[in-house]
């Protein structure tokens, strides 16, 4: 009732500590441009939505998540196998064998770097917006709770008042 009559200005909302109103902004800030990082991130480590939702899944039902080939270790498998096709000693078999181990060791480096990120840099940000945040949320909640308390009782003591006041001037 307190909180419906202050939306609709029928009562009176004690106003919180300035700088607390600061730190309230400055964490909605930082959990809103965590979870646009965060999101951002994932996409850029993994362009593809399905692999996305994947992992997701197998994050949720703590499983290990199957590793993937990446697209460089792939083409590496291609470039190789066609090179033994064509005969390691010619010329394009060689180039082909070359290039194909180059893919590999960029492949490779590719995993170490999507695992080394989600490590170092995603499980930092889920743990914030999983943990830190969470708890802030919850007790932003009893916050206001108590602060409607607080006013609905202000409220119940100023009608009181008004009423004694009222009942006085008629005797």
């Amino acid at each position: 009732l307190q909180f419906t009559e202050e939306k609709l200005g029928q009562a009176e909302k004690t106003e919180l500590d300035a700088h607390f109103e600061n730190l309230l902004a400055r964490a909605d800030c930082t959990k809103n441009w965590t979870e646009k990082i965060l999101r951002q991130t994932e996409v850029l480590l993994q362009p593809n939505p399905s692999a996305r939702v994947e992992e997701f899944l197998y994050e949720k039902l703590d499983r290990k998540v199957p590793s993937r080939v990446t697209n460089g270790e792939l083409l590496a498998q291609y470039m190789t196998e066609a090179a033994n096709d064509f005969g390691p000693g010619t010329p394009y078999g060689k180039t082909l064998i070359k290039v194909g181990e180059t893919q590999r060791r960029l492949g490779a480096a590719e995993r170490d770097f999507i695992h080394s990120a989600s490590i170092n840099f995603l499980t930092p940000l889920r743990n914030f917006l999983e943990g830190d945040w969470r708890t802030i949320s919850k007790e932003r909640r009893i916050l206001q709770n108590r602060r409607l308390d607080l006013d609905a009782c202000k409220a119940r003591l100023k009608k009181a008042k008004a009423a004694e006041a009222k009942a006085a001037v008629t005797l």
